[in-house]
């Protein structure tokens, strides 16, 4: 004979389920972060062998003279594409100074790319680069 679940495996099932619903959610669906940065882009590609997704990375540069290659440091910003367009748009501007507005996950999905930082819009960066003159005409670094 088969034994009656009572009201409390019900609940426990219940909460199991809800638990494993909101892990999943904020997993691989709640954005955790959401802005922009600039750099030089460094490379962009369509990859994969399942499911064919755009991964790029570019490199953000510290302070210093840009200009002539003198930095402080540098960081590379790895990121995948949302889509095709974005893709396009990444593509032509390889090698160029731009700027990115990205949404960052705390897991990535196979269909979505491979890194957890997703760019959805990209566009030119003046040239400029944080670079301003004072008063007195001397260079500040921003």
């Amino acid at each position: 004979m088969r034994k009656k679940r009572g009201p409390a495996g019900a609940i426990i099932i219940a909460i199991l389920v809800v638990g494993l619903g909101l892990f999943t959610y904020i997993k691989w669906f709640y954005v955790f972060s959401d802005g922009t940065k600039t750099g030089q882009l460094n490379r962009v590609s369509k990859t994969g062998y399942v499911f064919k997704t755009y991964e790029g990375d570019m490199i953000l540069l510290g302070y210093g003279n840009r200009s002539s290659g003198g930095t402080v440091q540098s960081n590379e910003f790895k990121f995948s594409a949302a889509n095709s367009k974005v893709y396009e748009q990444l593509r032509e501007y390889t090698g160029r100074r731009v700027t990115v507005h990205y949404k960052e996950y705390f897991g990535t999905l196979p269909w979505r790319g491979y890194e957890k930082s997703i760019v959805d819009k990209v566009e030119l960066a003046d040239d400029t680069g944080g670079t301003s003159y004072g008063s007195q005409g001397e260079e500040i670094f921003l």
